[in-house]
């Protein structure tokens, strides 16, 4: 017997009347996933501002669990105890392509957003809100009502555009996903959007992947392809070019480029944990930082800043390998499943190097989930994360969490009173936290309007810190706080200023590897 379609109320405002649309689109679709779509979005996002256009990107579903916080959110939400009227939240590259646009981050931009989790699938993010908790199954059965909502958020980016840039998810050529597609060639076919395809010559078997693609489609699928780009290439041009011709001879569709490889791309915040799988960044020597890769980890680029620092050496510690003794700090980062990755800690055996490495005077640094685990205990009677159940923590805070509640998506700009430096960044999180510990707050951030909220905790000997903010590394200031509090030399390293250079350099290469003329002439 097949899963029951899961009764999940999607509410939504009803349809706008939309008009002839204002703006172009393309749509840029991938032979498989992790072939560089995110990045060549973002690179033409940029590019194309630079030349006067107001361009947006646009991604139906985006599964990650690096989210970022959008400057809108559920208007039938009532304001928060502090006033501030709730957010919504969007996957990390489409926050990225829009800074690429220079305009800030809609829940419009990436309408649905799977965040995987832990033994119930994945949690279903609607236009910035939590929907729904579901397993693959569910989740396939449940697409086609979402298709409405996406349209809607599609109709409305475009309202405000000359051009919008719409980027597909995996592979557009997964023929027996057709029925429930809402990223792809179904999207390509309700919005009306020429679709150019992007193969990935890096991982090899690029011409078997376009040529392929081209077999799989229906006729009416392979008409909206208007040529395809080949990406990560390295060597000698002449060489390959006899390839492109036999792909062209064999689909049909025009070449329109090969973009080489681009050094830049470790510069911008990575889309998904496939990045850490790649060499390690950082100094060689310096401050020592470990990370446990957890099997849910979240919001990874939070360690971006650190790892860019010249005077830290990150690593990310994989599963079977123990953490190593030299470290001098360890950080646990955010997490989309907090006693599960609990429990891979203790699988692996790192919750006993933590605690010796505690014992030994190094210091421990928990970001959101990781802040949760550092307390006593994690529960979840509701069974959001997983089974309901409690897990126990490490310890090492005298703090303990109940996950449940709304989602709490806050953006932070505000003073820290006990550093003395501005911080910004975000939380995303359903837990609550409570305990002794709270007295020893990490920060007490100041928004001038009224006192102080004390935030995170820190233990008695100073050494173990938790707080519920993405993103506090970000900020040179208390960065170069941090760090010299650990014992490590401050840098003049200004971050923002790195990643906007690395979005100028990535729209420079789109600009010399592409002829973005004729690219803006394809979209209709």
């Amino acid at each position: 017997m097949s899963d029951p379609v899961p009764s999940i109320a999607i509410d939504l405002p009803p349809p706008r009347e939309h008009g002839p649309r204002r703006a172009r689109a393309l749509m840029i679709q991938g032979t498989a996933s992790d072939v560089g779509k995110s990045l060549l979005v973002a690179g033409l996002c940029r590019a194309y501002t630079r030349r006067g256009l107001t361009v947006r990107p646009f991604k139906a579903q985006n599964m990650s669990n690096n989210a970022a916080i959008a400057v809108d959110g559920d208007p039938d939400l009532p304001p928060a105890a502090d006033g501030n009227r709730p957010r919504g939240e969007i996957g990390r590259a489409q926050a990225l392509q829009a800074r690429a646009c220079r305009v800030a981050p809609s829940i419009h931009m990436n309408p649905v957003l799977l965040k995987p989790q832990t033994l119930i699938g994945s949690q279903v993010v609607l236009r910035g809100r939590v929907l729904a908790n579901c397993r693959a199954r569910e989740y396939h059965k449940m697409k086609p009502r979402l298709m409405p909502a996406i349209l809607d958020s599609f109709h409305r980016v475009a309202a405000e555009a000359d051009l919008v840039l719409v980027e597909g998810a995996g592979s557009g050529a997964e023929v027996y996903l057709r029925a429930s597609d809402i990223t792809n060639m179904r999207l390509a076919r309700d919005a009306d959007l020429p679709v150019i395809l992007l193969g990935d010559i890096d991982r090899g078997g690029a011409l078997a992947a376009v040529v392929g693609t081209h077999a799989l489609l229906e006729d009416d699928e392979r008409a909206r392809v208007v040529g395809y780009i080949i990406n990560k290439f390295r060597g000698d041009l002449s060489l390959f070019e006899p390839a492109c011709t036999l792909m062209t001879e064999r689909t049909g569709w025009p070449w329109l480029g090969v973009l080489r490889w681009f050094e830049g791309a470790e510069r911008l915040p990575a889309e998904d944990s496939l990045a850490l799988e790649r060499p390690a960044r950082g100094a060689s020597e310096g401050l020592r930082i470990a990370v446990p890769q957890l099997s849910r980890v979240a919001n990874f680029d939070d360690l971006d800043p650190l790892a860019a620092e010249p005077g830290v050496s990150l690593r990310w510690v994989r599963p079977g390998v123990p953490i190593p003794k030299d470290t001098d700090v360890v950080v646990l980062p955010g997490s989309k499943a907090t006693r599960a990755d609990l429990e891979v800690l203790r699988r692996e055996g790192w919750d006993i190097d933590i605690l010796a490495h505690v014992r030994q005077g190094g210091r421990v640094v928990g970001l959101c989930a990781g802040f949760q685990m550092l307390g006593r205990v994690v529960r979840d009677p509701l069974g959001i994360e997983g089974a309901p159940g409690e897990t126990p923590g490490l310890g090492l805070l005298d703090i303990e969490t109940e996950i449940g509640g709304d989602k709490r998506l806050v953006e932070i700009d505000v003073l820290d009173r006990l550093s003395g430096c501005r911080v910004s960044g975000y939380e995303m999180h359903m837990g609550r936290t409570t305990g002794q510990g709270l007295a020893r707050p990490w920060l007490h951030l100041d928004d001038g309007r009224g006192a102080p909220r004390p935030e995170g905790a820190v233990s008695a000997d100073g050494r173990v810190t938790g707080a519920y903010i993405h993103g506090l590394f970000g900020d040179d200031g208390f960065r170069a706080h941090w760090l010299e509090r650990v014992g490590a030399q401050a840098s003049a390293l200004d971050f923002e200023a790195r990643t906007e250079a690395a979005l100028e350099a990535l729209a420079d290469h789109c600009e010399t590897s592409l002829d973005l003329d004729a690219l803006i002439a394809l979209a209709r």
